[in-house]
């Protein structure tokens, strides 16, 4: 096994426990570390209304969140296909909601599942690019 495939392996348990902390602590606990995307919403209020920036923001921070994962697992098992790892970001965040339906502080939404999935594709992208880089690179040196 590589040096890359190992440390991502080992960098994908301590993601997984911050985005498990993130979305499955009493809301008022992960909006201290959360609170940030209100905080900029009310930053774009002349330009954009809150009502429209923040749902937009939100859903923005949530694909940001699952492009880690995209990331790590791809580098972690690089013969597996895209479709299995975007798949396990679905099933991921699929999880994460079914729990929150279960938190009283919490909202469990499909447009979360969503971005998550799509933040899980864009990571899953990214490197994949980045290895045609590498290829191309490498045949015309």
């Amino acid at each position: 096994m590589t040096r890359g495939r190992t440390v991502a392996r080992i960098l994908l348990a301590p993601y997984l426990v911050v985005v498990l902390l993130l979305t499955w602590l009493p809301a008022k606990d992960a909006g201290q570390v959360t609170g940030i995307v209100a905080t900029v919403a009310h930053w774009f209020e002349g330009l954009i209304p809150f009502e429209v920036g923040y749902p937009i923001l939100e859903f923005l921070a949530n694909v940001a969140m699952f492009v880690p994962l995209g990331v790590l697992a791809t580098l972690a098992w690089p013969r597996m296909h895209g479709a299995w790892v975007i798949g396990a970001g679905a099933v991921l965040s699929t999880v994460i909601e079914l729990v929150q339906l279960s938190m009283p502080s919490r909202y469990s939404t499909l447009s979360d599942v969503i971005a998550n999935t799509l933040g899980t594709a864009v990571g899953y992208q990214v490197v994949v690019f980045w290895r045609r880089m590498r290829r191309r690179r490498t045949v015309n040196a």
